[in-house]
């Protein structure tokens, strides 16, 4: 007697990250995709933040490929938006006195919690914001409550991760997988001075997490995207056996002789059977 065959379909999101992943590139990647840029601004005005910034997005080529550029432009600081891919690690996640504003851990996450998010976009936030935040104190030696993020950094943070929930909250994939992550190489220039890539931070959230080989003398995963893909992919490898219908680009801000500077983010199904 032949067993019955159950065939069912799993939505599956993959990310490629060919040329590393940070958090408006991944934005710009779901908007691409499909994601409602004008849902994404309206839930962001929950968290009551709208008189500190302004949120853009345009279709612009990055090598022959066309992409979604998200940009958060704050309202104090015309030059934030130069900063936002190459230098968000510079300003993004401090623990020392500086005269800098400065955003506490702690009142990050109450930002989140008071919002009226729905419950799976402030989990995932959260989640996202913790392992930076642990990250950040491991290097530093200091426990999480004592971590701080400069204003500049913790505004493009917040946009980025909570907008990156609510992208995944509205797509609602069974199944999130990944393409293994490369960081770049070289060295970057940061407050506490000349140091590797993978910047210690962005290192310390990809512990377990395959690395890809690439000699880009550049930062092309940041502190943001490591904390969005360790939160969100479930395992890494190549493009699974799937039925694409969806495909998002994001782009990131810099131009490689090489490559397109750009996440590329699939939308399908994987069929399964028992």
């Amino acid at each position: 007697m032949n067993k019955e065959r159950w065939v069912f379909n799993m939505k599956v999101l993959y990310f490629d990250c060919f040329s590393g992943i940070s958090g408006d590139m991944t934005v710009g990647a779901l908007m691409d995709l499909g994601v409602d840029p004008k849902m994404i601004e309206q839930e962001l005005r929950k968290l009551n933040l709208e008189d500190e910034y302004e949120l853009k997005w345009e279709k612009t080529i990055k090598k022959g490929i066309s992409a979604t550029k998200m940009k958060v432009i704050l309202k104090s600081q015309q030059e934030a938006e130069a900063h936002h891919h190459e230098y968000e690690h510079h300003y993004h996640h401090h623990v020392d006195n500086h005269s800098h504003h400065h955003r506490h851990y702690d009142t990050i996450v109450q930002l989140i919690q008071d919002a009226e998010l729905n419950e799976s976009v402030k989990q995932l936030s959260l989640n996202i914001f913790e392992r930076i935040g642990k990250a950040e104190g491991n290097i530093h030696n200091l426990p999480l409550e004592k971590v701080h993020f400069h204003e500049v950094g913790a505004i493009d943070s917040i946009v980025d991760i909570v907008a990156t929930a609510v992208a995944i909250d509205q797509l609602q994939p069974d199944k999130i997988v990944s393409s293994p992550v490369p960081t770049g190489s070289g060295k970057i220039r940061i407050d506490h001075g000349i140091y590797p890539v993978p910047a210690p931070a962005t290192l310390e959230i990809l512990k377990n997490i395959p690395l890809q080989k690439c000699e880009i003398p550049f930062e092309l995963t940041t502190p943001t995207g490591a904390g969005i893909i360790a939160a969100l992919s479930q395992e890494f490898g190549t493009i699974p056996s799937m039925q694409v219908s969806q495909i998002g680009y994001g782009a990131g801000t810099k131009d490689f002789s090489d490559r397109p500077n750009v996440l590329r983010v699939l939308l399908g199904e994987m069929n399964s059977s028992k």
